[in-house]
């Protein structure tokens, strides 16, 4: 014996269309904000060369990131931005934890969480340092400083980081370790 009539029944199919179209619509722009559009690899390839930057004679602001590093993907549109709007005045170097190459960087600013971002005067001196996931407002008002050889207002603040260790070897003839005693962390 069936209970429901024909205008029910057609209320609950609407119904579950509806309701398939709303989840539809909520996924696809979930799956569109947390695809920025940014590519860090692309912003890197960008990005002044750090020989270059501490030579050049304007001040830098450095980053170190990595790709699988969710606080680097979620500041990468607004540094991008600033970029397009300072990178005239500011060198914008990013450079890679994961590459072996920037090793004696990563242990000298002491990087141990990601984005670590590091800004330099314009004769390449560190000045300031800033840890994890940082507004842009406050970035921005950290490039106008130094773009202008002002003091920095925002510095050695620290926000959402991503851990990382520097794949140092205990072994003090490694050259890696510049002779430091640092080990690795299991």
């Amino acid at each position: 014996m069936e209970t429901s009539t024909p205008t029910a029944a057609r209320i609950r199919n609407f119904l579950i269309v509806l309701a398939a179209i709303a989840l539809s619509v909520a996924m696809a722009l979930g799956l569109r904000t947390q695809n920025t559009g940014v590519s860090l690899n692309e912003m890197s390839a960008a990005s002044t060369p750090l020989e270059v930057a501490l030579t050049n004679g304007k001040p830098t602001l450095m980053e170190f990131y990595a790709n699988w590093c969710t606080s680097c993907q979620a500041m990468a549109p607004e540094l991008k931005s600033l970029k397009d709007s300072y990178g005239d005045r500011v060198n914008f170097v990013m450079l890679n934890v994961d590459n072996e190459k920037w090793l004696p960087e990563i242990l000298h600013y002491r990087v141990d969480g990601i984005p670590h971002f590091v800004y330099m005067d314009q004769k390449g001196n560190a000045i300031a340092q800033a840890i994890g996931e940082q507004p842009k407002s406050i970035v921005e008002d950290n490039l106008i400083a130094l773009s202008t050889g002002s003091n920095l207002p925002h510095a050695q603040s620290i926000g959402q980081t991503s851990e990382f260790s520097a794949p140092v070897s205990a072994n003090p003839g490694d050259p890696r370790g510049h002779g430091s005693q640092v080990v690795e962390k299991s």
